[in-house]
């Protein structure tokens, strides 16, 4: 299984960590998409940059 994971928010004036962490999942820009297996790490991303994204099963 899959998830689609969508930038919402702007990564301007976030903390370095979590910009990093966007970046590690493709999100560059508001609006990139990109698509991430469905696992622990993805998770905890996920879990840490959630008030930046949106998520979807895909």
């Amino acid at each position: 299984m899959a998830l689609t994971i969508k930038l919402v928010k702007s990564l301007v004036g976030r903390k370095d960590d979590q910009i990093a962490t966007a970046e590690s999942l493709g999100l560059r820009r508001i609006g990139d998409t990109t698509t991430q297996p469905d696992n622990d790490a993805t998770k905890g991303k996920i879990t840490k940059i959630s008030h930046l994204i949106e998520v979807t099963n895909a």
